[in-house]
């Protein structure tokens, strides 16, 4: 049995992906390390900011498609999905990669704050999740990965909505977890912890702050998305068959901290 392990267990070649959220930052890098593994990709993306995210993937010799959409709107997240077998005709990956953060302190949290981050971080996450798994089922199998964070674990300061949403991405995970796997579809997260990215830009610059975090993270420095990328192809190939309802910490070792 043991023989039959090979490197090409962590091959995408052939698959289909969605990334929302794949124009920028953690989700631009989580988009090229699949297509460097071989998938081809359905970009989701709020604006239409693209093209540096289409230079990269089609310098890997892979295809890429771009589909604009509000996924707070649930007619958008079908339409997405819709467009996506349209194009290639399946779903193997899913990367629920698109959230907001907002920060204010607790006592002056505007409730329109809240709905908006609970909206794009949470019930986008279950929506497009529960339309692809109803793809991946026909199939015989897929892989669905939502973005949790070091607040999945912690409580955090001026982000209520924000911690509340990504509490709920790790719940929903396990649940989907539950239903899914005797379906061959394995549903697991990634929480980066403190990554380089325009979300964190505020937290790096107030130096307080910025030093209070490095002397947490056992590494030493806040990661680059580049650290996220070995994460996403595992969890995406077929050397993680067996892991299921996991929540991976990409942190540096805060959370041992």
């Amino acid at each position: 049995m043991l023989d039959k392990f090979s490197m090409d267990f962590f091959s995408l070649k052939g698959k289909v992906a969605i990334v929302t959220g794949g124009n920028t930052g953690l989700g631009q890098a989580y988009v090229v390390a699949l297509a460097k593994a071989g998938a081809d990709l359905f970009v989701v993306t709020y604006d239409t900011a693209w093209d540096e995210t289409r230079e990269l993937v089609e310098k890997e010799g892979r295809k890429i498609h771009f589909f604009q959409a509000d996924l707070t709107d649930r007619a958008k997240v079908t339409a997405c999905v819709e467009e996506c077998v349209k194009v290639y005709g399946k779903i193997d990956i899913l990367v629920n990669n698109a959230g907001t953060i907002r920060r204010a302190p607790l006592l002056e949290y505007k409730d329109s704050d809240w709905e908006a981050v609970i909206n794009i971080n949470l019930n986008s996450v279950y929506y497009l999740s529960q339309d692809v798994a109803k793809v991946m089922a026909k199939q015989g199998g897929g892989k669905i990965i939502n973005i949790a964070s070091m607040l999945a674990f912690q409580g955090g300061k001026f982000v209520p909505p924000y911690t509340a949403s990504k509490h709920g991405v790790a719940g929903i995970t396990k649940a989907f977890a539950n239903e899914l796997a005797p379906l061959n579809i394995q549903t697991n997260a990634i929480a980066p912890g403190y990554i380089k990215t325009a979300n964190t830009a505020p937290i790096r610059a107030d130096e307080k702050r910025n030093a209070e975090i490095l002397s947490r993270i056992p590494a030493e420095r806040w990661a680059d998305p580049f650290d996220l990328m070995g994460a996403v192809v595992f969890l995406a190939s077929k050397a993680s068959d067996y892991v299921n309802g996991h929540i991976l910490a990409v942190d540096g070792g805060w959370l041992v901290r």
